[in-house]
């Protein structure tokens, strides 16, 4: 008998079709500046409209919470949350998105999941006046297994040279403000489908902590603050997005040597989902806060003087703490208690 392909789990007949569907949404987010959409062997973006461009590039995985969207067989705001994610992350020195690619790697092709991931991921980039300017759908059977699937994005921004943000004047007493986030975003999945389990059955699971299932509260689309926090961003000294890592790990990446930021947990409030995983899974506090976002999704840095302009702004911004000297080795200190970026200090 013949080999071919398809018999050794690939098939390109299908893909194409998968492919089309994709390029359907991707036509949708194109401006004038694409000179080259999906279908060639690369993407084609024209520069225009600025004096002294730096282009900003960022690149993140959806990681293991496409496994819920799998146990839940829900995709259709997968593609939201990595784009929104790519979209933060080059936000936080200053920068505008200008075009976006994906790969999804996977081992069973289904073209109506890829294209709900497609269509999410070009409502979020036409949301920010990103082009999603093409990709690459990999079907390896021997990688991928079952419905498993990988989701990453590529995120290309610009940012007038003058006009970059990387906190270099912060200062101790500038405060720091806290975004919301609406429960984890895209980050400490693989512990919370131990706690909480990751088959349908378990995701199906009502809690009254919750009001809600697990899966609900777990597939809640990460929060993009592009659009709220650009218009800000001359009365805003630093920016944190708080993704793997916590607010330890990703409010220090933003601030000066020998500074350290404080931090008082009963300015903001936590969504529920974060005391149902700490009593659950018997976690300590400090590794949650290692873990996960604990409810603020941006840190906002800024001079005490701009507090009331951007909290006027941004409603939902809260003062959660201070810039201060660093004394010791920890970066963050969070109810008085010290952390750095490798365990408590």
């Amino acid at each position: 008998m013949k080999e071919t392909y398809a018999a050794a789990g690939v098939d390109i007949d299908l893909k194409s079709k998968a492919i089309a569907r994709i390029a359907k949404y991707a036509r949708t987010t194109l401006g004038p500046e694409v000179l080259g959409g999906i279908g060639f062997f690369g993407g084609f973006y024209e520069m225009k409209g600025y004096r002294n461009p730096v282009l900003v590039s960022s690149v993140d995985s959806l990681g293991s919470k496409a496994k819920i969207g799998v146990a839940l067989d829900k995709y259709d705001t997968l593609g939201i949350d990595i784009a929104n994610h790519c979209f933060n992350d080059i936000l936080t020195c200053g920068a505008a998105p200008i075009f976006f690619l994906d790969y999804i790697g996977l081992g069973k092709l289904v073209p109506d999941r890829i294209e709900n991931i497609a269509k999410g991921l070009a409502s979020a980039c036409k949301e920010v006046g990103c082009a999603f300017i093409g990709g690459e759908t990999a079907q390896i059977p021997d990688v991928y297994h079952g419905d498993d699937f990988d989701l990453a994005g590529i995120i290309v921004g610009v940012v007038e040279k003058d006009k970059i943000m990387m906190g270099a004047d912060i200062v101790p007493g500038d405060a720091i403000l806290g975004l919301p986030s609406n429960g984890l975003h895209t980050n400490g999945y693989s512990l919370a489908r131990k706690i909480l389990g990751e088959t349908a059955a378990a995701l199906n699971k009502r809690y009254a902590a919750l009001g809600r299932t697990a899966g609900e509260a777990l597939m809640e689309t990460h929060i993009c603050y592009y659009s709220q926090l650009k218009p800000q961003l001359k009365n805003i000294k630093g920016l944190a997005h708080i993704t793997g890592g916590g607010l330890v790990g990703n409010v220090p990446r933003t601030l000066p040597k020998g500074l350290a930021a404080q931090l008082d947990s009963k300015k903001w409030t936590k969504p529920p989902i974060f005391d149902l995983l700490q009593k659950k899974g018997d976690v300590d506090i400090a590794e949650m806060y290692r873990v996960f976002n604990m409810g603020i999704g941006m840190a906002v840095i800024c001079a005490p003087e701009n507090v009331k302009k951007l909290t006027k702004a941004l409603p939902e911004a809260k003062v959660i703490g201070e810039v201060v000297k660093q004394k010791g080795e920890a970066k963050v200190i969070i109810d008085g208690a010290g952390y750095r970026q490798d365990k408590v200090a």
